[in-house]
């Protein structure tokens, strides 16, 4: 089953590249892809719904960095941030929690990147599935989804 998050990289004629695993998780998916695929938990990404009022944003940051939504807002100029229900991030983005891709969302949003993984060749964000991600040059993302660049990292805690 080809997803949105693939349509929009082949129309955005973006190198990519699938990686398929078996997801068994209930919750943690961004550790358990990591895992699963043998892969840095630096290079691999979670995708968390964020908003204020009715402007969402996605963030992407790597599965072992919590957000920090005062660092998240300043860098959006948003007065203040807060993490998405489970549902409206699902409505918004046409996709299950667990499997939300940055890529080809039913609602256009604003997308922030951490920092950290501009660094790297190929960083794993959600296919747009469970048990799917997809292998991105970060600078590819960055100007595909108009991302905004910067430290959103919560000092005082690693996931």
């Amino acid at each position: 089953m080809i997803t949105p998050a693939q349509t929009f990289l082949k129309q955005q004629k973006i190198p990519h590249t699938l990686y398929e695993y078996n997801c068994a998780a209930t919750d943690d998916f961004g550790h358990y892809a990591a895992r699963s695929l043998g892969r840095d938990e630096c290079e691999v990404c979670k995708t968390i719904i964020l908003h204020h009022d009715r402007t969402y944003v996605t963030c992407i940051v790597p599965v072992n960095i919590r957000i920090s939504m005062k660092n998240a807002a300043r860098l959006l100029k948003l007065k203040d941030l807060e993490i998405t229900d489970p549902a409206t991030a699902s409505r918004v983005t046409g996709y299950v929690v667990g499997g939300i891709s940055p890529f080809g969302q039913k609602r256009r949003t604003l997308t922030l990147l951490h920092e950290s993984v501009v660094k790297y060749p190929e960083i794993l964000v959600s296919g747009g599935r469970r048990g799917l991600s997809i292998g991105v040059n970060p600078k590819d993302l960055i100007r595909a989804l108009n991302a905004t660049v910067g430290n959103v990292e919560d000092p005082s805690a690693r996931a």
